[in-house]
């Protein structure tokens, strides 16, 4: 969360070194060897609340570029310990994908945001609700998850799981969907925040090698 009356940008930085290579519907861009730039500009509305909007842009194997669409969102953060206890919060995004990243143009998510921090450990979850605008389309459901370790000032390491769970009213079996690894580090330099990691598929839906950097800062 930034200060209140702040504004902050975060860079998202993701590619695919290895994953699938055929597409799963009509249009889509497979994500092999793709790397995602994604600027994310967000301002301070309140101590609870940020309002914020993601740029999606990709880049083929091939070199072609693509503008892919913008989300909006809104979070919300109750307040809360920042150095010691449980925390959480909601996060709500609507916006408008290319054909490439979504079979369906409009969506909405809705995350959820829980953790708890220790003397020098960090446990965090998101689950994630995805829907799209189209009545065809059914809910679909994410657990994201995060365990880390403080090794310095303002310095962890750790390791993050992103878990698709399919249709959020019947999830499973979890061998179907994407299940990913990362070893993480979360720091700061320069006054910037990082956090970086590599990430390893554990089933055939996942991409096998993914790399991911957010660099970002405050103003």
């Amino acid at each position: 969360m930034t200060p209140p009356g702040r504004f902050g940008l975060d860079i998202h930085n993701n590619y695919v070194f290895s994953g699938r290579s055929t597409p799963q519907y009509p249009g889509e861009q497979p994500p092999d060897r793709v790397y995602r730039l994604t600027p994310e500009f967000y301002y301070g509305m309140s101590d609870k609340f940020e309002l914020g909007t993601y740029l999606l842009t990709t880049r083929a194997s091939a070199g072609d570029v693509h503008f892919d669409g913008a989300k909006l969102r809104l979070k919300f953060i109750a307040p809360h310990d920042a150095a010691r206890g449980a925390l959480w919060g909601l996060n709500l995004e609507i916006g408008y994908t290319d054909a490439r990243v979504s079979a369906y143009s409009w969506n909405v998510e809705l995350k959820g945001i829980t953790g708890y921090r220790a003397q020098h450990w960090l446990l965090a979850a998101n689950l994630n609700i995805d829907r799209s605008f189209s009545r065809t389309d059914a809910a679909t459901a994410e657990l994201d998850t995060k365990f880390a370790r403080e090794i310095g000032h303002s310095s962890q390491v750790g390791v993050e799981l992103y878990d698709e769970l399919g249709r959020a009213s019947s999830p499973g079996p979890l061998n179907e969907f994407s299940q990913t690894i990362c070893t993480v580090l979360d720091t700061q330099l320069g006054g910037f925040d990082i956090n970086a990691g590599l990430g390893w598929g554990l089933t055939p839906s996942s991409d096998h090698a993914v790399f991911k950097l957010i660099v970002g800062r405050h103003f």
